[in-house]
């Protein structure tokens, strides 16, 4: 019996441990100090006597960020390295805007928490891409929420004339974001093209000209 119960524990120890986020925090709060240098799963904590409001304080979601990018749109993330009072609670935020008539954020994935969006303005064509391949889309307009599960290929797309933009959730301090163009074309050191080549079926010049056009841009 005692034996089964340990093992009942083992168990649910394990699925908690996968489907859960970010751990739960043993203090109050825990205001981060990137600057510390201390390597742990989030920041190490300021000492609570000097933490202040400011530690949970952010107002940059309140107005459109600037789209000056080819893709035509831009993130504002209100996460952990803009709040420091985030560290160890589990949650962010982020607005993105979207220019009218295409502005797109690409395919990309997040691979520490599932996303919730909310629409604040515009309409957009939605989706995300499971493991089975399957696409999952919907067009989603003012007022109205769609969910990406974690860590699947998903992307947000403004077919309309006019501007538009959401509010996501994140159930971790610190998402993570891999794009996936950027991720294979821009890697440092480079993905080799023989690995390029031969997962796209395309030849060299291709993939030279595709790194050409997603390369950061030079000051």
């Amino acid at each position: 019996m005692v034996a089964n119960v340990v093992a009942y524990l083992i168990v649910f120890t394990a699925i908690s441990s996968t489907v859960a986020s970010d751990p739960d925090t043993l203090q109050d709060v825990c205001v981060a100090v990137p600057s510390s240098g201390i390597k742990v799963n989030g920041f190490a904590c300021k000492d609570e006597a000097n933490v202040t409001a400011a530690d949970f304080f952010f107002e940059g979601l309140g107005k459109a960020g600037v789209i000056n990018n080819s893709v035509g749109s831009i993130v504002t993330a209100a996460n952990v390295d803009k709040i420091p009072g985030l560290n160890t609670l589990g949650v962010s935020l982020a607005r993105i805007d979207y220019a009218p008539g295409g502005g797109l954020n690409p395919p990309h994935t997040h691979p520490r928490a599932t996303e919730i969006v909310f629409v604040l303005d515009g309409e957009l064509d939605v989706g995300f891409i499971t493991t089975a391949n399957k696409l999952v889309s919907k067009t989603i307009k003012k007022g109205e929420i769609f969910v990406f599960p974690k860590a699947l290929v998903h992307f947000q797309k403004n077919n309309g004339d006019k501007a538009a933009a959401v509010i996501s959730a994140f159930n971790s301090q610190l998402p993570g974001t891999q794009s996936i163009a950027a991720t294979l074309f821009t890697a440092t050191p480079s993905v080799p093209d023989d690995v390029l080549t031969k997962a796209f079926q395309v030849g060299t010049k291709e993939i030279d000209k595709i790194k050409s056009k997603l390369a950061p841009k030079k000051n």
